[in-house]
């Protein structure tokens, strides 16, 4: 710049020197505003990069957020419904228990009473027996009985005969 004002302090300019001077500021300030403008541009693409990187940075910690949101609600419903289930099954479990307690009950009582028929039956069968030995011994006793007395007759006879004879 120094250079600059020591040729218009030295000499008067001349119309084609000073349409040469315009142009090169002209030019000049051309460069300098497309310099500035790709600058511009340049640090609005990296500022858009920046912002496209941040967006997708913060949209994936939103997706990760929700996702943690939409697990522990699926955990909780989860925990009510193993929860639900928990009670249906104890309520299942204990009406199967009262039906085997029942069964084991009746089972007892039907064992009872078959030990009982059982022992009666046994019982009536010991009476029946009783009685059928008491009949053969009167049978016995009978045969007995008619089997000597055909004894005594026949020898009767026998000696009668003899003594028929013998006469």
């Amino acid at each position: 710049m120094a250079g600059k004002r020591r040729s218009r302090a030295a000499a008067p300019m001349s119309a084609e020197d000073r349409l040469l001077l315009l142009q090169s500021q002209a030019l000049a300030e051309e460069e300098a505003a497309k310099r500035k403008g790709e600058i511009l541009t340049h640090f609005l693409k990296h500022k858009l990069a920046k912002e496209e990187h941040n967006s997708a940075l913060s949209l994936h910690k939103l997706h990760t957020q929700w996702r943690a949101v939409l697990r522990e609600a699926r955990a909780e419903e989860l925990r009510r419904d193993v929860h639900v289930l928990s009670q249906t099954f104890a309520r299942v479990m204990d009406c199967k228990d009262s039906v085997i307690e029942s069964l084991a009950a009746e089972l007892e009582e039907a064992e009872e009473q078959h030990g009982r028929a059982l022992r009666s039956h046994l019982l009536n069968v010991d009476r029946l027996l009783q009685l059928q030995r008491c009949r053969l011994a009167c049978l016995e006793d009978g045969y007995s009985a008619q089997l000597q007395a055909l004894q005594a007759a026949f020898e009767e006879e026998r000696c009668g005969r003899g003594r028929g004879a013998a006469v």
